[in-house]
């Protein structure tokens, strides 16, 4: 039977949903979600005879929401999930599989920790290494600087973001998430100006979803109606600092099997258009990744694909157990 757990991680305490027995295999959801992304493959994981661990990010749903930015850096996330891992599964490394955010975090989990985790798998958003400068200098030369809109520029200043998003959650994430799911139109963010709110020209969805039921979307606009959006929003806010704790790792590679699956509609997959082909890319950087794309899957990757994602994952899960 699958139940929720609170797990003392050490710096906070997390909550998870746990199901089965067997290897234990970690589960990390992005932005903005909570381990009920993780729904349609919870059940399967344990199934297949692991211990299937789906956690609440510090921030967001049952688990604790320290108020500083600086306490969703890299290296505390990083630190939560080996936490997590010493207290289910002490005597042995565990596996990871990430989403968005949660891509980064277990990525960065196993590069730095490989002691503690034997496999890693991650969705949406590739591996590219120990970052050579901070993500905020990208984004600002190819946006901030050129007086164009970037949603990641737009979380930076505290505050900002949490007062049009708070203001209506259910709106923000009805629009946010149609916004670059499969199901939108194509070029669904426009150009705008720097200075523009997120939601701004995002196309509001016009028909049922066929992945996001009014259930699913209930279940989410409860759990940030309750968390609020500042530690979700924090994790953007560590960029320099995230930069300067991995460049510690520069030169090295990921060496443990890793598994990456993207979507051809997904803006995060070729990194904004930064990179043709995610998993060629990656093996500069992770040697032993094998990767999938999904055709016309936008950015929700377990959740718009369940059925194609627990094929793969189940596949290379029963190979690295």
């Amino acid at each position: 039977m699958s139940e929720f757990r609170m797990i003392d991680a050490g710096e906070v305490t997390l909550r998870a949903r746990v199901e089965g027995t067997g290897p234990l295999v970690i589960m990390v959801h992005g932005f903005p979600e909570s381990w009920y992304s993780w729904r349609h493959q919870i059940g399967p994981v344990a199934a297949a005879g692991f211990t299937a661990c789906a956690i609440d990010v510090r921030g967001y749903g049952g688990s604790d929401k320290p108020h500083p930015v600086e306490a969703y850096a890299m290296e505390r996330l990083i630190g939560d999930v080996v936490g997590v891992a010493d207290a289910l599964q002490p005597d042995a490394p565990a596996i990871l599989v990430g989403h968005d955010w949660g891509a980064p975090i277990v990525w960065n989990s196993a590069f730095t920790r490989p002691d503690r985790f034997k496999a890693v798998a991650g969705l949406s958003v590739p591996f590219a290494g120990a970052p050579t400068r901070p993500f905020t200098d990208v984004f600002r030369e190819l946006f901030t600087d050129k007086g164009i809109f970037f949603y990641q520029e737009y979380f930076q200043q505290p505050g900002r973001a949490e007062a049009e998003l708070e203001a209506d959650v259910r709106r923000f994430l009805r629009v946010f998430l149609h916004s670059i799911s499969g199901e939108a139109p194509p070029k669904a963010w426009p150009l705008k100006p720097v200075d523009a709110l997120l939601l701004d020209g995002l196309p509001e969805p016009v028909a049922p979803s066929a992945w996001l039921s009014a259930a699913d979307l209930d279940y989410y606009v409860a759990e940030f109606t309750a968390s609020g959006l500042r530690g979700p929003l924090n994790r953007y806010r560590n960029h320099e600092a995230d930069h300067a704790y991995l460049k510690a790792w520069a030169g090295r590679t990921l060496d443990q099997p890793a598994l990456y699956i993207g979507g051809t509609m997904d803006p995060a997959s070729t990194l904004f258009g930064q990179v043709a082909d995610p998993t060629a890319m990656m093996r500069n950087y992770a040697p032993n990744v094998e990767g999938h794309m999904l055709e016309g899957c936008g950015h929700w990757t377990q959740q718009e694909r369940p059925e194609e994602v627990n094929a793969l994952l189940l596949d290379w899960l029963a190979r690295v157990r």
